[in-house]
């Protein structure tokens, strides 16, 4: 991707989050971010990714309330951009935010399953103890295990 096309995205997100933040009265349209904007070579389309804040409800219902406010945000960006043509916007929601959430939670259990890491297990030990007498003792298989 040129790098033409990449400041392209970057306004386009800009101008879109602007006029999504300030200026659109839709209430089906909740708490939206713009995360991302794919255009075509040509200019003559966009994929605007969005993350909205709660759940599929939400979501859908946002998604909906920015599909039909389309026309208003083209003329937002025909306003602010000096384009050769201003692309049709499609929404598309951005499952990366769902996605990390997912991971982070199988990590979480899988953490629960295993326990702590040796080293996480070895420092809870000592300060538990003190990190006196029963620290000496689990200080030599720290030693063995590092050496």
């Amino acid at each position: 991707m040129g790098r033409r096309l990449l400041r392209v995205n970057e306004a386009v997100r800009e101008v879109l989050s602007a006029a999504v933040a300030k200026g659109l009265k839709d209430p089906r349209v909740g708490f939206v971010t713009i995360t991302g904007v794919e255009t075509s070579p040509d200019l003559a389309h966009a994929k605007v990714f969005v993350s909205v804040l709660g759940g599929r409800k939400e979501r859908d219902a946002t998604l909906a309330g920015l599909r039909s406010s389309h026309g208003y945000l083209q003329d937002r960006l025909s306003a602010s951009l000096r384009l050769r043509r201003t692309p049709q916007l499609d929404f598309i929601y951005d499952e990366t935010t769902d996605k990390a959430m997912r991971i982070e939670r199988i990590l979480q259990r899988y953490e629960g399953e295993i326990g702590p890491a040796d080293g996480e297990r070895f420092a809870d030990d000592q300060s538990a103890a003190g990190g006196s007498a029963a620290g000496g003792a689990d200080d030599g298989a720290g030693q063995e295990a590092t050496q």
